[in-house]
C-alpha cells in the first residue's frame, strides 16, 4: 500500500482552495476531497510495516495550533512549472510536528527525507508548462489567503492510484493537544 501522512484541511478551506482551480490550461487539477499539507510521503509498504508506523506515529505528541495559508506558488525544474500550490505558513509549531512525524518515519525503518520541508496545498500537477505560462495564475492568486485553520490532528492516508488520480483514504488519525 502507498502511504503518506498529511495535515486534513477543513471542508471549508479545500472549497476556498478548489475556487483557485482556473486559468491553466492542461493542468491536471486537485480534487478538493484531496486537498491536504503533506508532512511526509512514506511510500509502497506491506501491512506489517504500516502496522509499525501507525505504533511509531501514534507516539507523536504535540499541542494543536493554527496555520494559514497565503498565496499561491509553483515548483518547477529549470524553467518548466511541475507543480502549483498554495503556500501554508511554516510556523514554528507546523514544522514541529513535521520533524516529529519525520523521526517517527525514519525510526519506522524508512531513510530520512531528502528535500527540505515547504508546507503546500497542492493544487494541480503540470506536465513541464513553461514558467511563462503560469505567470498570470501565480500573479491572480497573489492575495489568496484563508485561516486561522485550526490543527487539532494528522492523519496517515492511503494512496488508491487509478485512471483519474488518486484516491485517498484516511487509515488512521493522531490527536494533537494538551498530552
Amino acid at each position: 500500500m502507498r502511504l503518506f501522512v498529511a495535515v486534513p484541511l477543513p471542508e471549508a478551506v479545500r472549497e476556498r482552495l478548489a475556487g483557485l482551480r482556473t486559468g491553466l490550461p492542461g493542468a491536471r487539477w486537485v480534487s478538493a476531497d484531496n486537498m491536504h499539507v503533506s508532512l511526509r510521503f512514506v511510500g509502497e509498504v506491506d501491512e506489517g510495516v504500516a502496522e509499525d508506523l501507525d505504533a511509531a506515529l501514534s507516539a507523536v505528541h504535540g499541542p494543536a495550533f493554527d496555520l494559514s495559508l497565503a498565496g499561491v506558488g509553483c515548483f518547477q525544474s529549470g524553467r518548466r512549472v511541475r507543480v502549483v500550490w498554495a503556500s501554508v505558513d511554516g510556523s514554528a509549531a507546523l514544522t514541529h510536528l513535521h520533524g516529529k512525524v519525520e523521526s517517527a518515519v525514519v525510526r519506522s525503518g524508512f531513510g530520512p527525507e531528502g528535500r527540505k520541508f515547504k508546507p503546500h496545498v497542492t493544487l494541480a500537477r503540470l506536465k513541464n508548462t513553461p514558467v511563462g505560462k503560469v505567470s498570470g495564475f501565480l500573479e491572480a492568486g497573489h492575495g489568496f489567503s484563508a485561516g486561522p485553520v485550526p490543527v487539532t490532528r494528522f492523519t496517515l492516508y492511503r494512496s488508491h492510484l487509478n485512471r483519474d488520480g488518486a484516491q485517498y483514504e484516511a487509515l488512521a488519525d493522531y490527536p494533537l493537544g494538551d498530552t
